[in-house]
């Protein structure tokens, strides 16, 4: 957690000083402006990558997860112990 926000204030930072150092460079305004729209444009693309690949590791491991639940279900030991575990409730609430 603390990690990543470091990680997201030393980009923001970055974004800021790259913007900031673009508007008062001694260039014309329209290479300025370019510039800004080739910067924004990359810092974009670059931010749906980074989205759409935590997107696909996240439902990488979702389906991992998955998976194993299935497999651990199907075991007839795990079965047995969740049946058991419904008649030990039923038989809390019956008393």
């Amino acid at each position: 957690m603390k990690a990543g926000r470091l990680l997201t204030g030393l980009v923001s930072g970055a974004a800021v000083g790259a913007a900031l150092g673009l508007l008062f460079a001694p260039k014309k305004g329209t290479e300025t402006r370019r510039k800004i729209t080739e910067t924004g444009d990359s810092y974009l693309k670059d931010a749906k990558n980074k989205f759409n690949e935590f997107s696909d590791n996240l439902s990488h491991k979702v389906d991992e997860v998955r998976n194993r639940s299935k497999a651990a279900m199907s075991n007839s030991k795990t079965e047995e112990k969740i049946h058991q575990a419904k008649a030990d409730m039923h038989n809390m609430q019956s008393k």
